[in-house]
């Protein structure tokens, strides 16, 4: 049975507020995530990704109050990262009414904290969120919103995530992240040839075609931010083309 794709909008917090960049840099104000997250389950989402991108930097954990608020309006399912430095963050984000959490920097500093949640938690609730800069030849992850470099090959630490019990991975292309220049297709078809588990692309959408093609190139959703924010379209017109263009999508 072929599964639908996913549209999932992706909001990036910071003290309170969805702020979006380039890169992760140079953010600016795009909202109030109550009001966003809302609006975009009425045209059509799928579920919604929360990412509190200043929680690792500021080495602390995820507002929890965001998360609840955000919750209170939602009947889709959320991911929430950002600041899970323990399994027990984890559960408090659960708690608070994530479905999903995301990992990265402290999976990459600590690698069985992916075990560990998914253990307690399940691999259902498990994500690893992978920030991919491109090398030339291949991507390595990067963390700390891109400022670090790790050396550690994307393809290899997603394949090495999920055997330890991520079932889920959000893969952002930093190259590409704001950007509007399109999904790295390379990369998805990378990550998604050597795992078993769902993908979701991120980093790059500015059209249609560009969710079509990520699908395409092996993702099983396809992250999208700026477009929404910016009020360039709404899920509902991107889901109809993707569905014009032969895409199972739901309604």
């Amino acid at each position: 049975m072929t599964l639908a794709s996913r549209v999932v909008p992706c909001l990036d917090i910071k003290d309170g507020r969805v702020v979006k960049g380039v890169r992760f840099q140079g953010l600016r104000d795009a909202g109030d995530p109550v009001e966003c997250a809302a609006l975009y389950e009425q045209q059509g989402a799928d579920e919604i990704v929360l990412l509190d991108v200043s929680a690792t930097p500021e080495g602390r954990g995820h507002a929890l109050e965001t998360v609840r608020r955000v919750r209170s309006v939602l009947s889709i399912p959320l991911t929430v990262g950002g600041g899970v430095r323990r399994a027990e963050d984890a559960g408090r984000l659960l708690q608070a009414g994530a479905d999903k959490v995301g990992v990265n920097t402290a999976a990459v500093d600590r690698p069985p904290l992916i075990g560990e949640i998914a253990e307690q938690y399940g691999n259902q609730c498990t994500v690893l969120a992978v920030d991919a800069a491109s090398t030339g030849q291949s991507w390595e992850v990067v963390v700390e919103s891109g400022r670090t470099r790790t050396g550690i090959d994307v393809v290899e630490w997603c394949r090495k995530a999920t055997a330890m019990g991520a079932g889920e991975i959000l893969l952002t292309s930093w190259d590409r992240d704001g950007t509007r220049e399109g999904y790295d297709l390379s990369l998805v078809a990378a990550v998604s040839d050597a795992v078993t588990v769902p993908v979701i692309a991120s980093g790059g959408a500015n059209e249609p075609r560009h969710l079509v093609d990520a699908i395409l190139a092996g993702a099983s959703a396809a992250l999208v931010a700026s477009i929404l924010h910016d009020g360039d379209t709404t899920v509902t017109a991107l889901k109809t083309a993707m569905a014009d263009a032969g895409i199972l999508v739901r309604p």
